[in-house]
């Protein structure tokens, strides 16, 4: 019989923690019913003291998903606790996930404390934690540079004082993976709780050095028996551990005796709102769900495939719910071939987002021979400006060779038109110098990127962008086939956030 090992994914917590690709409550609670589709057992959904925001969230998605177990962060501070319990209120099947950081880094620099205290510490914490839920994790912060002996001793004391599940976070990324593997294989042969089965070991694992599967994989080969993971491998820094290559992983190795509850055709649609959600794109080498993850140019390499599939592929995109004979959408599409690809893709509109949708849809098809997957990602979410206080009306740019740059724009906020002019160095120059003759506040760009979604000289380029106003600074993103536009539309997302 196969061991089950547990899919705990951190998306929404971990994974939101990379500037830029925060969402709010209403798109968290989309990908959390993703993720409740795909199969995953445990939803990080939050660190609810952290904001109101992270702890409206946790309650929010604790009322929309059914079956996963909702888990909320916190550190090991009985206020953190009590306000976990309230976010997990309407939680099905709830956890609290507790913990310190136990290396002697985290000891010494972080907390000025002693082993013997942060030992209390985390033992208080969990004991508090145990009288509101059944179900506490317990996270050894910097476990990775913990010395096994030491770790064993905290995993021991917290197993006693009732924790379910222990995370063994690898936090700094540092461990190689027979290095993890025999921290892991340690803790299974030296903590009696363990070993008793009133616990699990959990895997944490941070990509800085590119090891993060590797880890993980290590980690479950030696006993652990729940991995924590992100979609896309998105997280702080490097990332962390992706779901989609863990997964993949155990399917294809069969050998291993392990198997997940996850729906691997569910994988690709879920990759793909994340990224458009989270305006995250995936690399195109990307392991398992990167666009040219099943895509081969060399000629000996499509001379095999042609032969047989199976000499350059392992698995097969259909597993992954990537299918090979996808309709090709153009301006002569209709609502229901735009329907069935968002759905491919993991989109459900209503009947009127629909039918703005492929307005737009045919607008951007009359100035392209062929819609890609990001295109439609990019229209569905495009009314997520209809909102916003500011819009633009239009924006008009003469540029050249020899010649300064001048644009002109208009500007509806909130219902009254502004028009203005100015030349820079450049057309994005010119065109943001008019922009701020109407929006008079002193705001400085910090960050300008541009992405080509893919190789056309029509295809949609993406611009994220970052405003500082007033101390904070403010991410934007705009997407259209001119890139100028892109880069107005995203100053003016920046600026719909600014806080009054």
């Amino acid at each position: 019989m196969s061991d089950r090992l547990f899919i705990f994914d951190t998306t929404l917590r971990d994974g939101e923690q990379v500037p830029g690709c925060q969402l709010n409550t209403v798109e968290k609670i989309q990908v959390a019913k993703q993720l409740e589709a795909l199969g995953v057992d445990v939803i990080e959904a939050g660190f609810p003291i952290s904001s109101p925001g992270d702890f409206n969230s946790v309650v929010e998605i604790s009322k929309a998903v059914t079956w996963p177990t909702i888990c909320a962060l916190t550190r090991a501070v009985p206020r953190d606790i009590d306000v976990a319990v309230e976010s997990l209120q309407y939680a099905k099947h709830k956890r609290i996930h507790t913990g310190i950081g136990t290396s002697d880094y985290h000891i010494k620099y972080k907390f000025n404390s002693t082993r013997e205290e942060i030992i209390e510490r985390a033992v208080a914490a969990v004991k508090y934690a145990k009288r509101f839920v059944d179900d506490v994790e317990f996270y050894a912060e910097d476990a990775g540079r913990t010395d096994n002996e030491y770790l064993a001793r905290v995993i021991e004391a917290v197993v006693k004082a009732g924790a379910t599940v222990c995370n063994i976070p690898d936090t700094t990324g540092y461990c190689l993976p027979g290095e993890f593997g025999a921290k892991i294989k340690y803790l299974m042969e030296h903590v009696d709780g363990l070993s008793a089965g009133k616990a699990i070991l959990s895997t944490h694992c941070h990509n800085d050095l590119g090891m993060a599967t590797a880890n993980t994989m290590a980690g479950i080969i030696a006993g652990a028996r729940q991995a924590e993971v992100t979609i896309n491998g998105i997280g702080e820094r490097a990332g962390n551990t992706s779901l989609e290559e863990v997964a993949m992983i155990l399917k294809c190795h069969k050998g291993l005796g392990i198997e997940t509850n996850i729906s691997t055709q569910k994988i690709y649609p879920t990759s793909r709102l994340v990224s458009s959600l989270m305006n995250m794109p995936v690399q195109p080498n990307k392991a398992i769900v990167g666009r040219n993850a099943f895509a081969h140019s060399s000629g000996i390499h499509q001379d095999g495939v042609l032969k047989n599939v199976e000499t350059y592929e392992i698995i097969d995109p259909k597993d992954v719910g990537i299918d090979d004979n996808s309709i090709v959408l153009t301006a002569r599409s209709g609502h229901a071939a735009l329907k069935h690809r968002l759905q491919t893709l993991g989109i459900e509109l209503s009947d009127e987002a629909l039918d703005k949708t492929y307005e737009a849809f045919l607008l951007l098809a009359d100035q392209k021979k062929e819609l890609t997957d990001d295109d439609i990602l990019m229209l569905a979410g495009a009314d997520r400006t209809a909102s916003h206080a500011i819009k633009l009306e239009y924006l008009q740019v003469t540029t050249g060779k020899g010649v300064r740059s001048v644009a002109a724009i208009g500007l509806n906020i909130s219902g009254e038109r502004f028009e203005a002019s100015a030349s820079g160095n450049g057309p994005v120059d010119a065109a943001i110098k008019a922009l701020k003759t109407i929006i008079r506040r002193q705001m400085t760009l910090k960050e300008f990127t541009i992405q080509a979604i893919s190789k056309g000289s029509d295809d949609v380029g993406k611009v994220h962008m970052q405003v500082e106003y007033d101390g904070h600074l403010y991410y934007g993103f705009g997407a259209n086939t001119d890139i100028v536009t892109a880069s107005v539309e995203a100053y003016i997302d920046c600026i719909n956030k600014f806080k009054k």
